[in-house]
């Protein structure tokens, strides 16, 4: 991975790194755009885009007008993504007069318009990996409590402790030392693009329910497949003792 470039992107806060991946989009079954010269562009703190050679797209772009203006990257404008009686409007925006050179021969493809997206030959979801977020699942003998409205409702002296970048650390819990009677499994799915597909639980405790506030992973992806069938509660939302100590609820987007 070469260094973030310098000059404009630095002078706007735009950080943009070339990947060496090779990178597809698809819609409808079709190939939109097939690059091995794609690049991350950090459009906000947390991950990147990818931005690619408009060269490497092979579906049909049509104009649709001016999009959104960025102090950083300056004026854009839409697409409408055509290709083999498909078409997603206004899911590709290009700055051909950005104030940033790097990104005026590039193409930027709406992440959810797109029917899937693959790095080399895994489907990758959500949003690009940022090569800068690492999981670490370790685990642990520490003893790990749940309290919930005052009320345990998970207990385990073998945890497996997960630490993302960014985030505070997860405490994973064997489902025989959760109080699955109090569980109750709701409809919620969420997606993470490092661990795959997670379904929630609300949990009711002195006849409140208190909503989406525990998870798992049933079939994660390889690298978080430690975690694989474990519950995690939201230490935003719960009180977390370890080894008899209270730990402070962090504060998050999730809080």
């Amino acid at each position: 991975m070469s260094a973030p470039h310098s000059s404009a992107s630095q002078r706007t806060a735009v950080r943009i790194e070339q990947s060496g991946k090779r990178v597809r989009a698809y819609l409808g079954g079709h190939l939109v755009v097939d690059s091995t010269s794609p690049s991350l562009v950090w459009e906000n703190p947390y991950y990147p885009s990818y931005y690619l050679p408009v060269t490497d797209v092979r579906a049909e772009l049509v104009e649709d007008g001016p999009g959104q203006h960025s102090p950083s990257r300056g004026d854009a404008t839409l697409f409408t993504v055509k290709v083999d009686g498909r078409q997603a409007p206004g899911a590709a925006q290009r700055y051909t007069e950005s104030p940033i050179e790097e990104l005026r021969d590039l193409v930027r493809l709406d992440w959810d318009a797109m029917d899937a997206w693959f790095e080399e030959d895994e489907e990758v979801f959500v949003h690009p990996r940022s090569p800068y977020t690492r999981v670490d699942i370790l685990p642990s003998s520490r003893h790990v409590r749940v309290e919930v409205d005052g009320v345990t409702v998970a207990e385990s002296s073998s945890p497996r402790l997960l630490f993302e970048t960014g985030l505070p650390v997860r405490y994973y819990l064997p489902k025989t030392h959760v109080r699955m009677d109090l569980l109750e499994h709701t409809d919620t799915i969420t997606r993470c693009p490092y661990k795959g597909d997670a379904e929630y639980w609300s949990v009711r405790a002195n006849d409140k329910v208190h909503e989406d506030i525990a998870w798992s992973y049933p079939s994660p992806l390889d690298e978080s497949r430690k975690v694989l069938g474990l519950v995690c509660f939201y230490s935003e939302k719960v009180d977390i003792y370890v080894d008899g100590v209270q730990q402070e609820r962090p504060k998050t987007k999730f809080s």
